[in-house]
């Protein structure tokens, strides 16, 4: 249940050769240290195009990165994050993340981590029944619950798809509580890790969250 997070630095998708190769480099090292602490998920950012060459290539390189790091490790699973369709970034899209999947050559190995800031900021409605069960649809019929293996837990502070990736304390934001009590009572997300990564603002601030959390799980 423990889900360590890669570096922001790293661009597996990146069109700068150098990028790429040092992004992949960190990626095969990080990999390398969850497998001696035992670990068995690790997530990262996908990667951008950076504005340079179309999503179509850019996924091309991010599936290719994860092709080599699996052939050097053998962690189960990569976990690739979903983003909030901001600039040039790749995976804001459901249909982004199942082509990556498609490109991967051992898919018993990869898995989606959904950050519910993201998905709303990406235009996906979690603040609505209407648009939560939407969601939930078109990500089991595009890439598939079977792959999902972590979530994060953010409220965002901008509006239903401003592709802005801002993180808000949980209730505090656009999804709101009510969009929470969807998340956190949705069968399909049972057994897998939840992550806050909502703004530290105090010494309590994640003991209040996680109390928030239970408390609308209920």
């Amino acid at each position: 249940m423990i889900l360590p997070h890669g570096s922001y630095l790293m661009n597996c998708g990146s069109p700068d050769p150098e990028t790429l190769q040092k992004s992949r480099d960190v990626l095969i090292d990080d990999l390398q240290r969850c497998e001696k602490l035992g670990l068995t998920l690790f997530n990262f950012h996908p990667g951008s195009t950076c504005g340079k060459i179309s999503v179509e290539e850019s996924i091309d390189r991010i599936a290719e990165s994860i092709n080599i790091a699996h052939s050097k490790t053998n962690i189960y699973f990569l976990v690739i994050e979903n983003m909030s369709c901001q600039g040039s970034t790749i995976g804001g899209k459901f249909t982004e993340l199942r082509g990556i999947i498609d490109r991967v050559k051992d898919k018993s190995r990869i898995g989606v981590c959904l950050d519910t800031c993201h998905t709303f900021a990406a235009g996906y409605d979690l603040s609505t029944e209407e648009g939560f069960q939407k969601m939930i649809k078109e990500f089991d019929e595009t890439v598939g619950f079977k792959y999902l293996k972590g979530m994060h837990l953010n409220d965002s502070k901008g509006k239903l798809g401003c592709h802005k990736d801002r993180h808000e304390n949980i209730g505090k934001g656009y999804i709101g509580k009510e969009g929470f009590k969807r998340v956190m009572n949705c069968p399909q997300f049972n057994g897998i890790p939840m992550v806050l990564e909502t703004p530290y603002t105090s010494d309590d601030t994640y003991a209040k969250e996680i109390q928030t959390v239970e408390f609308i799980h209920q």
